[in-house]
């Protein structure tokens, strides 16, 4: 059973939080839910839309289509009425309302969406989308928000101002009766969410049971029994408690979406007890730049702490310099890289793949650097442990990819996947020197990992030059020679260390296989499952690690397959280029995406299936709004 909810509004209309409030309500009742969250870059006014996917297992990702759609403003209804197969909620004032008097909708969506309707021979108005709705068997739903609303005012003795916000309430309420499930459990999401603000769980909790009378059950959906506790997070959250459970104690940044969420929940949760009920604590501190942030990291790691910082792309741009010189003086530090739509600013609060290589070559020359790429939630927490792992383990930098799209989707997760991690808190040869005097802080190893004294328990020197085994600035080119190959050679260390699960994840056994990396893995596998009962095998290779890349292993995988389909959120495909570049193997296909919008089950079923049927060499998506 899966059902696909749409939710949408002007941005700093409450869309978010009536979205979470419907998530918890459904999660209550058993459910596993996916939600990813699509917003414009400006603070208020623009159309932001929240997608639910309902299950009763879990979900990975969400559909172009949508069974729900539920708006409390009219640019909703414009935006994605073709996208809503069953049952539409919207705004019964808006009725008379025309496209062209929307001014926030940007033109080419408007000239498009109205477009749909003059070639089904109606006009632009949303009772036009009603009479397109009908012809479609989908039923709408319309609400008199502004009389329910008016109503609670008069009841409450409010301001109407005040009151506005929880217009989304009566939307959501509507929604949650469409399902068929007990009331209890959104009256007790509702007093979970504002709990500590009396009036408003009163407002809230009354426009709700308003919206509710409004909608009769399409659904019928039961109880489930959940076992164990569930948590519902964001890919943020996720990556803030992979490093809190790592072992982090230091943490930089300079404001950027989307990463900024990450480290606000780490100062917002710094104070930590452990064990043995001692309390312990994470620094964060916010930098006055980018630069700052990576020099902050670096140092912090010089002294013995775990160390991060977390930023997206014009920031990790600013950082190479600082990246670079860890890479020289062998620092272990973490970046976690929220990528997202680019060049420059780019679509800031949109996703995309178009950073890898960026990520690979990070800081300039050569030098050992791990990078790793998540393509879910449960990844997420496992790589921020283990990134922080290799990077002390290897003494040099590490990259964890995780791409807006993931960042910003919600999903249940089951709390024992979180406490029973397998991942453990490993910190490499660190020595507290007998001799300080005599330490070398880059002896030469076999390994190219030489024993790491912090800062204080050892006569050290640092430097941004080339440098002897105790620091000291030398061109010397003997030394230049034996020096950089053992900062490479660490990466030697890190693919011994790795497993290979964690270089790679391979799903199935086919001819056909669907290559990838990062977010398009959920989007595949929800594909996967649905495509298999229709008697479509597919296989999945979804690269992990990318620094040490997993050459034989993916040699090994791919070896006398027929159709190898290259699927990622760029122009190039630039994760198969490195592919080529280490196997020598080219896909024969590509499923392709870089609007910003993330892939959607869906898009990936149509994909494949005219691949299969017309050997399409390349397929080009564009869902989403």
């Amino acid at each position: 059973m899966r059902i696909n909810w749409r939710m949408g509004g002007a941005q700093g209309a409450g869309v978010d939080t009536s979205a979470n409030v419907f998530g918890a309500a459904i999660a209550r009742a058993g459910y596993y839910i996916f939600g990813n969250r699509e917003y414009f870059s400006n603070i208020k006014g623009r159309h932001s839309y929240f997608s639910v996917v309902i299950s009763d297992k879990a979900q990975h990702s969400v559909d172009i289509k949508t069974n729900i759609l539920a708006a409390f403003d009219a640019e909703t209804v414009f935006q994605h009425f073709d996208e809503a197969t069953e049952c539409i909620i919207y705004d019964k004032a808006h009725e008379q309302v025309d496209i062209e008097k929307v001014r926030s909708i940007e033109p080419e969506i408007a000239a498009r969406q109205a477009g749909i309707l003059k070639d089904a021979g109606l006009e632009t108005t949303i009772s036009d989308i009603a009479k397109y709705a009908k012809r479609k068997g989908i039923r709408m739903i319309p609400i008199d928000y502004s009389t329910r609303m008016s109503g609670i005012v008069k009841e409450l003795k409010i301001d109407p101002f005040v009151a506005e916000r929880a217009r989304n309430m009566i939307c959501i309420g509507a929604s949650f009766a469409l399902l068929g499930l007990d009331e209890r459990y959104m009256y007790e999401a509702i007093n979970t969410a504002f709990a500590k603000k009396e009036l408003f769980l009163d407002l809230n909790t009354r426009a709700a049971r308003t919206g509710m009378a409004s909608a009769e059950n399409a659904y019928s959906l039961g109880e489930l029994k959940a076992s164990g506790h569930r948590v519902q997070l964001d890919g943020n959250t996720i990556s803030a408690l992979g490093k809190l459970t790592g072992g982090l104690r230091f943490q930089s940044y300079y404001p950027i979406t989307p990463a900024s969420d990450e480290s606000t929940y780490i100062e917002a949760n710094q104070l930590l007890e452990n064990k043995g009920g001692e309390t312990q604590g994470v620094v964060v501190v916010q930098t006055e730049d980018e630069l700052a942030a990576i020099n902050a990291a670096n140092g912090a790691a010089l002294t013995g702490a775990r160390a991060a910082t977390a930023t997206s792309g014009p920031g990790f741009s600013l950082m190479n310099e600082g990246i670079s010189w860890a890479g020289m003086n062998e620092v272990p530090v973490l970046i976690t890289y929220y990528m997202r739509g680019s060049p420059a600013t780019g679509l800031p609060t949109r996703s995309g793949q178009s950073d890898i290589k960026l990520a690979l070559n990070a800081g300039h020359g050569e030098f050992a650097r791990i990078i790793m790429a998540s393509g879910d939630h449960d990844e997420i927490f496992d790589d921020a442990i283990l990134a922080m792992n290799l990077a002390e383990l290897c003494q040099t930098p590490a990259v964890h990819i995780i791409e807006k799209t993931i960042a910003n989707s919600y999903s249940v997760m089951d709390e024992e996947k979180l406490r029973s991690s397998g991942s453990r808190i490993e910190r490499g040869k660190i020595v507290y020197p007998e001799d300080p005097e005599g330490y070398k802080r880059f002896e030469f190893s076999e390994d190219g990992i030489s024993p790491r004294a912090f800062l204080g328990h050892a006569r050290i020197y640092y430097t941004g030059d080339e440098h002897n085994e105790q620091g000291h600035i030398t061109e010397e080119s003997a030394n230049r020679t034996r020096m950089y190959e053992k900062r490479i050679r660490k990466l030697e260390a890190a693919e011994r260390y790795l497993k290979d699960s964690q270089k790679a994840n391979i799903v199935g056994d086919s001819d056909t296989v669907l290559l990838t990396w990062g977010s398009p893995k959920g989007a595949i596998m929800d594909a996967m499952e649905i495509l298999k009962s229709v008697g479509i095998e597919l296989e999945m290779v979804q690269i992990r690690t990318f620094s040490p890349y997993p050459t034989d292993l993916i040699r090994k995988a791919l070896a006398g397959k027929k159709r190898i389909i290259a699927v990622e959120n760029d122009y190039g495909a630039l994760g198969a280029e490195i592919l080529t570049e280490r196997t020598g193997i080219m896909p024969t296909n590509y499923i392709l995406k870089w609007n910003g919008r993330p892939m959607a089950r869906d898009e990936i079923m149509d994909a494949v299936k005219e691949i299969l049927k017309t050997d399409a060499k390349r397929v080009v998506l564009n869902g989403g709004k």
